[in-house]
């Protein structure tokens, strides 16, 4: 990144980085230095002064910077509202909620629930809906998204259990080389234990629930919620009575769907397929 690359034609990581180093010679400290006090190398620092650290600083070298530096919460928060901005307004309370939640149960239609999508997956999707987008727009989108995943890192990360429609799978988003990198990464997140993996298979006829796709994610000391997603937008439902009933669609969903193992089995095959 050249020092005299105009504000305006940065990313927003780019931006982030650019910062850190101005406060970082302005308070006189080495990028090994400042590693050091963040809790992370000279090369992490280095990525992220360059605006290439995908796919975004963590949360815990935002606020060492702010320790480093004495800025209070200056950086945490930019990196807060690089998180927000990189993100429709109506889906901000939607992640706020999902970095608290103990348990996600999702269900997935047509495309990968963004948690568990590639770097290449999740490009694919926003060029598609954002054409007309700057290459630097869909980078921000695509760095935001992936960290999502920062949740499993925590101390305690939530349980995810995600069900896949088979169109899912078989949508060639990006590409066979696209969609096998895809599918080969979800074989990698099923094996966590934090992550439980079913598959809907065609086979399985018509949804016996809602056809649309819906999370629900519960909390250790909150009520359960519900996130539904629109063409023209998400909602959060609260009602007892809709988040019973979208839990007894769930239900009958993983009821549907193919074991754990037999998904597994599914995603394996279809990955040999995109791969030849």
């Amino acid at each position: 990144m050249d020092e005299t690359t105009p504000s305006a034609n940065l990313n927003p990581l780019q931006r982030f980085g650019r910062d850190v180093k101005q406060v970082r010679l302005a308070r006189k400290l080495t990028q090994k230095r400042l590693g050091q006090a963040a809790g992370y190398s000279e090369a992490y620092v280095s990525r992220v002064e360059a605006g290439k650290l995908l796919p975004r600083p963590s949360d815990k070298f935002a606020k060492g910077c702010d320790t480093a530096f004495g800025t209070a919460n200056l950086f945490a928060d930019m990196l807060r509202r690089i998180d927000e901005g990189d993100h429709p307004s109506w889906f901000t309370p939607y992640l706020n909620l999902e970095r608290k939640a103990s348990r996600v149960l999702d269900y997935s239609a047509n495309l990968v629930i963004g948690i568990l999508q590639t770097e290449d997956y999740a490009e694919a999707v926003f060029r598609g809906y954002f054409s007309k987008e700057e290459a630097e727009a869909i980078e921000g989108k695509v760095a935001t998204r992936l960290s999502r995943r920062e949740v499993f890192e925590g101390e305690a990360p939530p349980y995810l259990w995600a069900i896949l429609n088979e169109a899912c799978l078989r949508t060639a988003v990006g590409g066979a080389e696209v969609m096998s990198g895809q599918l080969e990464y979800l074989l990698t997140a099923a094996a966590s234990p934090h992550v439980t993996l079913q598959v809907l298979p065609f086979s399985a006829g018509v949804p016996t629930s809602s056809p649309e796709p819906f999370t629900v994610l519960r909390f250790p000391d909150s009520p359960t919620v519900l996130y539904t997603e629109t063409r023209v937008g998400g909602r959060m439902h609260d009602s007892p009575q809709t988040v019973a009933a979208a839990l007894d669609d769930y239900d009958l969903l993983r009821a549907s769907a193919l074991s754990p193992d037999r998904s597994k089995a599914l995603i394996k095959t279809l990955a040999k397929e995109y791969r030849t």
